[in-house]
């Protein structure tokens, strides 16, 4: 069955028969033959403006019109009667009545469309065929076959320009399926590298903890027998002091040490007034009132031998130099020489006084100076520490203990060369890169992998905007200025049945007292790689469109005209 509107103007016939046509229409059926009554029914059937011809069952005016969202039953003669009955307004296709009402335009030539049942008769041509002014006085000039036409030419050119962009696709995806086996090689070889690079790091792993066995028990026994030698020489030493002490401490030479004999000793003081009580002195001496050498060394040193200080004897020698010095040092009292009256008959051949007297100072001086410069009493060795620093420095290894040990460190160094050879391997920028890379989703085809590592930038009157697919977003004023991260790569973000349309990059830099910045990729077809436009319609969040022949399919007939 034909649907569709006859060429003749209905704005006249409609303004003198408003209620009337469709009758007026019947009763020339009567007057025309069989066939062209046929097709002036379909006129009548297809005549009331604002109604598609998918809907024409509905709107049968031979009987009651039932709104379409089933609100109401009105006689057919109430439809475009300027008055609206249903809630949904489709009993007014044709008229401005309903508020919620759409009216349709067949725009046979271009696409048909729907504008609101406002813009009827409003003096305004919407629709291209000029049928929603059927009734304003208006005359509208019927522009769908212009509009068609121009319409399908840029549907040609799209079309070639996406036949192109797929011829383009195709290549990338032949690229991209050798680009993805040359890299698959190339980390084989990495691989196959590393797992050799692991091998070794095991087996030298397995020499060097079979070299160090032996070397640490090598060792350990090595420093035990220093240990105990130590301890011998440690307790030796200990001993003599304790027998240096007591004579020390033993002032009369009776062979014992008294009470009083340890007092003379402050430094031993237990309290910390400075003094070494008779009952701290005896409770050192273990509750007694005096030690031999025996239990001297047994017990006494024990509770002393931390605060003793030994006794410096000073030489003899010294001690009548320091007499010496002090004699001279001690202060005279002048005595009057009487003059001599009588004059000495040498006292021509003599040197004068003064001579004597700087003689005299002279000697004077180097005297002093003499005593200045002897070498003062020595203080007591410090062999001790000498002693005790021998103790704790531990004599060499053996010939056959350092030989383990120098096995043993030979298989550390080749071991420790290896596995750090294998920490470079996995830690390789190329090594992670080519995983990344061979894991990462380019599209089904991996059309989209030779995005990967670029970036592309468009230059506004502000800024400069730059993409770096399946990396980040960025703008950087044109003028100068810091860079302000727009994102990094989050995930194709498409609908589901067209996911590599869309782009989503997240977690840039945060705006003030605001969200983080976030950028909307969206990729069209085209047969060059370029960023289009860059625009941010909600604060934060900034919309790009990107042309890539990776994102063309394949083209539909063109010979098929859908219009």
């Amino acid at each position: 069955m034909l649907c569709r509107v006859l060429p003749v103007s209905p704005r006249w016939t409609w303004d003198l028969f408003p209620r009337g046509l469709p009758r007026l229409l019947e009763l020339l059926l009567l007057l025309l033959p069989v066939d062209h009554a046929a097709l002036a029914f379909v006129a009548v059937r297809t005549f009331w403006p604002g109604f598609t011809c998918g809907d024409h069952h509905f709107y049968d005016e031979s009987k009651p019109f039932t709104c379409l969202d089933g609100s109401a039953t009105i006689a057919f003669d109430r439809v475009n009667d300027d008055y609206c009955d249903c809630k949904d307004g489709s009993d007014e296709p044709g008229t401005a009545a309903c508020p919620n009402g759409r009216f349709h335009c067949s725009n046979a030539g271009y696409r048909p469309q729907y504008i609101p049942s406002s813009r009827i008769n409003d003096g305004i041509c919407d629709c291209c065929d000029a049928t929603d002014e059927y009734n304003s006085g208006i005359v509208c000039e019927n522009t769908c076959k212009e509009m068609g036409r121009k319409e399908r030419e840029a549907l040609k050119q799209m079309a070639e320009v996406a036949r192109e962009g797929f011829e383009l696709k195709k290549a990338l995806m032949e690229e991209a399926s050798k680009r993805k086996e040359d890299k698959q090689k190339k980390l084989a070889e990495l691989q196959e590298g590393k797992k050799s690079v692991e091998e070794q790091v095991e087996a030298l792993k397995l020499l060097k903890e079979t070299a160090e066995k032996p070397e640490k028990e090598a060792k350990e026994m090595h420093q035990k027998a220093w240990e105990e030698q130590k301890a011998v020489e440690q307790a030796k030493r200990d001993q003599a002091k304790a027998a240096e002490a007591f004579q020390e401490l033993d002032d009369n030479g009776d062979g014992v040490v008294s009470i009083a004999e340890l007092q003379t000793h402050s430094e031993l003081d237990v309290d910390g007034d400075g003094i070494l009580s008779e009952t701290e002195a005896q409770t050192l001496l273990g509750d007694s009132l005096q030690a031999d050498v025996a239990s001297f060394q047994d017990a006494v040193w024990a509770a002393i031998k931390e605060k003793y200080k030994a006794e410096v004897s000073v030489p003899a020698w010294f001690s009548s130099i320091a007499s010496v010095a002090d004699t001279q040092s001690l202060p005279t009292t002048p005595v009057e020489e009487e003059p001599d009256t009588q004059p000495d008959a040498h006292a021509d051949q003599l040197p004068p006084e003064e001579d004597y007297e700087e003689e005299e100072d002279e000697d004077e001086d180097t005297d002093e100076d003499n005593i200045d410069e002897e070498v003062l009493p020595p203080k007591p060795a410090s062999e001790d520490k000498s002693v005790e620093d021998e103790l704790e420095k531990m004599p060499p290894y053996d010939e056959a203990t350092q030989a383990l040990i120098d096995a043993a460190q030979k298989a550390r160094e080749q071991f420790e060369e290896v596995e750090k050879s294998l920490k470079e391997m996995e830690e390789s920028i190329r090594l992670r890169s080519l995983e990344k890379e061979i894991s990462f989703d380019f599209g089904p085809h991996r059309e989209f992998s030779y995005l990967y590592g670029q970036c592309y930038e468009l230059a506004t009157n502000e800024y400069i905007y730059r993409l770096c697919p399946f990396n980040r977003v960025s703008q950087k004023p044109k003028h100068g200025g810091s860079e302000t991260s727009l994102g990094t790569w989050g995930s194709w973000a498409g609908a589901e049945d067209n996911k590599f349309s869309v782009m989503k990059y997240e977690h840039g830099t945060g705006c003030w007292q605001g969200p983080n910045r976030s950028t909307t990729v969206k990729l069209t077809c085209g047969k060059e790689t370029v960023v289009t436009t860059t625009t941010e319609p909600s604060r934060c969040e900034y919309l790009m469109e990107f042309v890539t022949p990776a994102a063309c399919h394949e083209p539909k007939d063109l010979n098929h005209d859908e219009l």
